[in-house]
């Protein structure tokens, strides 16, 4: 590992690093919340929105640690090393943003997720890899856990602008109109076609990124000499060499992954469906209720996000994790028997605090144990581990969902209520042992 001093950050360098987050997660909102409506107001049956999701974890996980690898081999005195990466991204991510309103038809809807997808994991990996190489290890908490702030105001922002503009511009006539979305969807994704690059923009320009050490340099340059299908090979064995290489407490991490992100991908794409079961809504007033779900909970990770950096210092980062994604469990086992509007939001508290954990815990801890020229091919592959169970729900739950749950997705939000449950239990294995193992990192 090629040691770096780094130099310690002021509160508002660490916020105008972490500010590009807004518009990444702004689009990210809209991806839990806008855009399987869309597809719903577009012609798609229940049962298909797992698959039609499909793009998320397949992009991710060839997106992200493919960058992440290309990144950390990459250096330019004016441009910078993680920086070209997630401007571009973000620039890819604004276009179709823009153009998402206007789908046609339900498969130009899909196609364009998918390229969406794709900006969006280019600008997230070197994003997450960026921090890391900025800070030093006693500020990793507070920049992840900036990051899970801005996490929640990014998606607080999207999904209040989906219930504001159906309020003002309204929309029940239009959704019941077959294969039609509503005008009043159009102008979130307008306004997070311009954060996705204005936000960007502001972090690039404020923050200047830390130059490679002398040994990173002449790797860089050994790698800029070889040949072009050299060049292009050495990601994937760059990628193939960390994996066999891998800190034992990363695989545990996976186990947790495994349970937490696939509860999160129910989640998104039955709260919606949820309330057309169990309150009667037509598809718009469904869609309106699922962005006030995620904004109540968006707006708890705001507030919770950088008080956690104290807990986590005094009760341990493990505990706090645990107890966070519990908490989420719990409040999804409350949601499908809470009726009234206004206090089917109170769960959401809870939701959030698990959210803000999850945004920023596991990448500080990761962060802490993998070698500095390295961090972009692992934070990818830290990535890995979260769309490769959303890869597994896209083609698993369409089918456990009509067979087993009985088409009902009061059930699909109970099932996700258990994982939970189940990943709180496998994060409490990291507890001692993964403690241990990042002190030895």
């Amino acid at each position: 590992m090629h040691l770096i001093k780094k130099p310690s950050l002021s509160f508002w360098q660490i916020f105008n690093m972490n500010v590009g987050f807004l518009g990444i997660q702004f689009s990210f909102g809209l991806q839990q919340t806008a855009i399987n409506p869309v597809f719903l107001f577009l012609g798609a049956s229940e049962d298909m929105l797992p698959i039609l999701n499909i793009a998320g974890p397949v992009t991710g996980l060839v997106i992200q640690p493919i960058i992440g690898a290309i990144s950390d081999k990459t250096w330019s005195p004016r441009f910078g090393r993680r920086k070209p990466f997630f401007l571009i991204g973000a620039i890819i991510g604004s276009l179709c943003l823009f153009a998402f309103p206007l789908s046609p038809a339900l498969w130009f809807a899909v196609g364009l997720l998918w390229i969406l997808d794709v900006g969006n994991n280019m600008a997230m990996e070197p994003y997450r890899a960026f921090v890391g190489d900025k800070l030093p290890e006693k500020q990793l908490s507070l920049g992840y856990q900036m990051q899970s702030l801005f996490v929640g105001a990014g998606i607080v922002l999207a999904n209040a602008s989906i219930f504001l503009f159906q309020d003002w511009f309204g929309g029940g006539d239009v959704a019941d109109v077959a294969g039609s979305i509503p005008k009043w969807l159009y102008y979130s994704f307008f306004i997070g076609a311009f954060l996705s690059v204005a936000t960007i923009l502001w972090s690039v320009l404020k923050t200047p990124e830390i130059p490679p050490t002398e040994n990173e340099m002449r790797e860089i340059k050994e790698h800029n000499a070889l040949s072009f299908v050299q060049r292009f090979n050495m990601p994937f064995v760059e990628i193939s060499k960390a994996i066999k290489e891998m800190p034992p407490f990363m695989w545990k991490l996976s186990v947790v992954y495994l349970f937490q992100w696939y509860a999160l991908f129910v989640y998104w794409q039955f709260i919606t469906p949820l309330f057309m079961h169990t309150m009667g809504f037509d598809l718009s007033e469904a869609a309106a209720q699922s962005a006030k779900m995620s904004t109540t909970y968006n707006i708890s990770t705001m507030v919770v996000a950088l008080a956690l950096v104290p807990l986590v210092l005094k009760i341990g980062s493990k505990k706090v994790y645990a107890a966070s994604l519990l908490g989420t469990g719990l409040a999804l086992f409350a949601i499908p028997y809470i009726s009234d509007p206004i206090y089917v939001l109170l769960p959401m508290v809870f939701f959030g605090i698990g959210w803000a954990a999850m945004m920023g815990i596991p990448y500080t801890m990761v962060s802490k144990i993998v070698p500095q020229d390295r961090r972009g091919v692992y934070m990818g592959i830290l990535n890995m581990m979260i769309v490769i169970p959303m890869g597994i729900e896209t083609l698993t739950f369409g089918p456990i969902f009509k067979s087993l749950l009985g088409g009902n997705a009061v059930n699909a939000i109970l099932f996700a209520g258990v994982f939970f449950v189940l990943a709180a239990v496998f994060s409490l294995r990291l507890n001692v042992k993964g403690e241990k193992e990042e002190k030895m990192g």
